[in-house]
């Protein structure tokens, strides 16, 4: 079962490919740790994914990097990760043009004890399921989604979801940062 909206994230503690521009990795910097304590008092948004070196996910994975700024201007820290290792991640971050300057981290999950605590290790395949978690400051989870293995995210979806919770509002279908929210004396009043 999928973790929960209101649970906490279970702590991790994962290795990882920097996310840093290509020119800038050497081999004393290209491996880091990164736990659910990395980023104190940041939003995380994380992404999960099948496999590397596949063809759905680098669309999804590059397009998050596009959108790293706005995160960033949120407070957001990006985080993505699959059940490959390390040094796939690596490989594949080497050999594809749209990921060699990836913004942010990749998480290796590849003795699946994060994915199975999240609920995402997909049984058939043995991979994570596409998975996105929007986690706020205090490591609650306020949102989560999975969708089929073939099905890639929408990242201005997850970003639209992203304000509405920073709103702290109540926010409509369909609502944009800059909209208004329903005021709720104004709506129980009508």
């Amino acid at each position: 079962m999928t973790i929960s909206v209101g649970e906490k994230i279970p702590s991790f503690n994962l290795k990882a490919v920097a996310g840093k521009p290509f020119k800038d990795i050497t081999i004393d910097n290209v491996f880091i740790d990164v736990t659910d304590k990395s980023y104190p008092g940041k939003w995380l948004v994380m992404f999960f994914y099948p496999k590397d070196f596949t063809f759905v996910c680098p669309t999804e994975i590059a397009e998050f990097a596009r959108l790293n700024g706005e995160f960033q201007d949120r407070d957001a820290q990006l985080l993505t990760g699959s059940t490959d290792g390390e040094f796939c991640h690596w490989a594949w971050r080497k050999h594809q043009d749209e990921l060699r300057d990836l913004p942010f981290p990749m998480l290796a999950d590849n003795k699946h004890e994060l994915t199975a605590a999240l609920g995402i290790l997909d049984k058939n395949a043995g991979v994570a399921q596409r998975a996105v978690f929007i986690i706020d400051p205090q490591g609650i989870v306020r949102f989560s989604m999975v969708t089929d293995l073939k099905v890639g995210r929408n990242p201005k979806e997850v970003l639209r979801v992203l304000d509405a919770l920073q709103s702290d509002e109540l926010c409509p279908c369909n609502w944009s940062k800059g909209e208004e929210t329903i005021d709720l004396q104004e709506a129980t009043a009508a």
